[in-house]
């Protein structure tokens, strides 16, 4: 692959439009803020990121989580892209030092397709077709159709609605530049090829446009059918500023909710550094006397050495990145010392933090109200004669291509509009459905 090819400007769905630009920004800065100012982008401020959503105590959701992966994910591609520039100095004059701002902007982006309800989320849309009571539009779909709500991916979902077309918006939706739009794409296959992970890129709705970014961007192509290319470079930084996030955060999350004590939590984060370095930490706790703000300097420190580690990781890998022989995760090619204490971090995390009560008690509400969204909804496109499904349809907005002639087109807007629902709204309209809750007369 090819750095002046891979770094594009061109925006999907305006490809044939040109405007003289008023403003300094470049075309990956103009992404970022299309991203901030949208409203998908507002609603992750209600949406569980790991622990429900906040009363006294204030803990992540996946809008905070999505700003901080953006400013790792600024410093990864920034690091990454002074160095090389030194080492191709031929890439002086091209896009090459606007790294950081498309991996700043693709990190905004990466959780834009998660439904409400962390995780449990998307296994509940995924098993209501696997195993539950969508089981019956199995004879009524592709084979490749199928596959998509089976494995139902939120990533995939993402890549969906930054490309979906809206009416009214010059054909383009979000209109991103198609660099950043290939480096939210983690997993850059159809779902036929999901494996047991359940992981792929895009739906089989979106497989033509992806192919036109990848071939535009020249992502080397694996095979046809179904569709497999290798990443886009710059997704290993999006997803090692996320890996580097969600750790780091939930364990600070763990300890504000007592759910990891202070002695556990500076054990936890302390194993990253060598003695030495424990000792300056320690030196510097005796003049910060607030044991929080003891934590999150910790927590900086170790962000601060797996940025320069996962840094270091990409630029060791350069050449086989750009051959598409690269297949590991950048935070797996750290140092053993960082390593051991990524994977003790994560051990902790598995049996402590996601499989505690209050996690697990939001997992069940979620998995319940979004199973009971999807089983009235999908019911009302089947059946859209019939009165009750009438009333459901009317309520969604004019957004969602709710009426569709094709059915799954149809099942596609009832996903749409579910995974686009924050925690807050997806619960009023369980109630209300439900007959729990009237609006207020």
């Amino acid at each position: 692959m090819d750095w002046r090819k891979l770094i594009s400007a061109k925006r999907f769905g305006m490809e044939e439009y040109h405007e003289e630009r008023q403003e300094n920004r470049s075309e990956f800065q103009r992404d970022y803020d299309r991203l901030i100012f949208s409203a998908p982008f507002r609603r992750l401020q209600n949406k569980t990121q790991v622990f429900p959503l906040p009363g006294s105590i204030f803990v992540h959701n996946r809008l905070t989580h999505s700003l901080e992966v953006s400013s790792v994910g600024r410093s990864l591609g920034n690091d990454v892209a002074k160095i090389l520039i030194e080492r191709h100095p031929e890439l002086h004059n091209s896009f090459l030092p606007e790294i950081g701002s498309i991996v700043a902007a693709a990190c905004l982006a990466h959780d834009l397709g998660n439904p409400p309800f962390g995780h449990s989320g998307e296994k509940a849309i995924s098993t209501f077709f696997s195993e539950g009571k969508g089981m019956f539009l199995k004879d009524q779909l592709s084979a490749m159709e199928w596959d998509d709500l089976t494995h139902f991916e939120g990533n995939a979902n993402a890549f969906r609605l930054l490309t979906h077309q809206f009416e009214g918006r010059r054909k383009g939706g979000f209109a991103m530049t198609y660099s950043t739009l290939a480096s939210i794409v983690k997993y850059p296959y159809s779902s036929s090829l999901a494996g047991k992970k359940s992981k792929f890129g895009f739906f089989i709705s979106e497989e033509d446009t992806f192919r036109t970014i990848a071939d535009e961007l020249g992502l080397i192509k694996i095979q046809d059918k179904p569709l497999k290319y290798t990443r886009h470079p710059l997704v290993y930084l999006v997803e090692a500023a996320d890996d580097i996030c969600y750790q780091m955060m939930d364990i600070e999350d763990a300890h504000k909710l007592k759910i990891l004590t202070t002695d556990e939590t500076i054990n936890l984060l302390m194993g990253y550094f060598t003695e030495v370095k424990q000792a300056k930490i320690r030196e510097t706790f005796t003049r910060v006397s607030d044991i929080n703000e003891q934590i999150a300097y910790l927590r900086s420190s170790v962000i601060g050495l797996l940025v320069r580690e996962c840094t270091k990781a990409f630029v060791d890998h350069e050449h086989e990145i750009m051959n598409g022989e690269f297949n590991q995760a950048l935070i797996k090619q750290i140092s053993p010392l960082a390593a051991n204490a990524y994977e003790h971090c994560a051990k902790v995390s598995l049996e402590k933090i996601y499989r505690s009560r209050d996690v697990l008690d939001i997992e069940l509400a979620g998995f319940q109200i979004i199973s009971t969204l999807l089983e009235l909804m999908i019911e009302a496109v089947c059946t859209p004669e019939k009165a009750y499904s009438k009333l459901l349809i009317d309520r969604v907005s004019s957004q969602y291509n709710i009426k569709a002639p094709v059915l799954f087109d149809r099942i596609q807007a009832v996903l749409d509009y579910v995974s686009g629902m924050t925690d807050v709204f997806a619960l009023d309209l369980y109630r209300k459905i439900n007959g729990n809750s009237l609006p207020a007369l």
